[in-house]
């Protein structure tokens, strides 16, 4: 068996009785080896192309959301206007990006679409999100019906100037805090106690995609955690020094 692995090209061959490669329709690039994806298609959308497009999606989405934020709230400060963008991201990825992970989960390694080829992108670092896992179906799910919406709630109430966005920031960072806990726990548990890996080891693919792309999501709600509950402190300790 040999394999041959560059970018998005795609090779896999066995010999065949009379010395010509054969074709093997089983082959994919993901980890394990042995993981079941028989409707498998490589992708056919260079990986930069894929990427930018995918930028410029996510950059119209805040960038139109900021517009509309500050047209209702004029006077929005920059901080503010970095937590709209910072929910309005994850309200887009959470609802759409991963939501079209859950309608599509079953068939998404053989799909050509521009998410569908993200996903199998990504799915080099975690090939959970091809082979259906109960996890992360479960996991995503909740994601797209609730976290989803809450994002897009707390950018309303940035824009309205209502202070309920500080208990709800706290709700959802505490949300994707621990789900990036769930995230990483199940997967690396795998991994070190069962030698089971679903992430291939190349640098790009465990730090850049498996570690990187995720870290934000620990960083900035853990930011925007600790600014919520020093906001509401205050605001008790004001109303305390009012009563007194």
């Amino acid at each position: 068996l040999s394999f041959h692995y560059s970018g998005s090209t795609k090779t896999n061959s066995r010999t065949a009785m009379d010395g010509s490669p054969k074709m093997d329709a089983s082959w994919h690039p993901y980890y394990p080896m042995n993981a079941e994806l028989p409707h498998y298609i490589a992708n056919e959308t260079p990986l930069l192309k894929l990427l930018v497009t995918f930028a410029a999606t996510i950059a119209s989405v805040v960038v139109v959301t900021i517009m509309v934020a500050r047209r209702i709230h004029s006077n929005m400060m920059i901080s503010d206007q970095l937590i709209v963008a910072w929910f309005a991201l994850c309200g887009f990825l959470h609802c759409f990006f991963e939501g079209y992970f859950i309608w599509n989960h079953q068939r998404l390694a053989g799909m050509q679409t521009l998410f569908a080829q993200l996903w199998k992108e990504y799915a080099l670092s975690d090939s959970r999100y091809l082979t259906s896992d109960p996890f992360m179906l479960c996991v995503e799910s909740f994601t797209v019906v609730v976290w989803g919406p809450l994002c897009w709630a707390i950018v309303i109430a940035i824009t309205q100037r209502n202070y309920v966005r500080y208990p709800l920031q706290i709700i959802m960072c505490v949300g994707h805090l621990y789900g990036v806990v769930l995230y990483y726990s199940t997967s690396l548990t795998e991994l070190y106690f069962n030698g089971f890996s679903h992430s291939r080891p190349e640098f790009l693919y465990f730090w850049v995609y498996y570690v990187g792309f995720n870290a934000p999501w620990v960083v900035v709600p853990a930011v925007l955690l600790f600014q919520s509950v020093v906001h509401i402190k205050e605001g008790f300790e004001d109303r305390h020094v009012k009563a007194t």
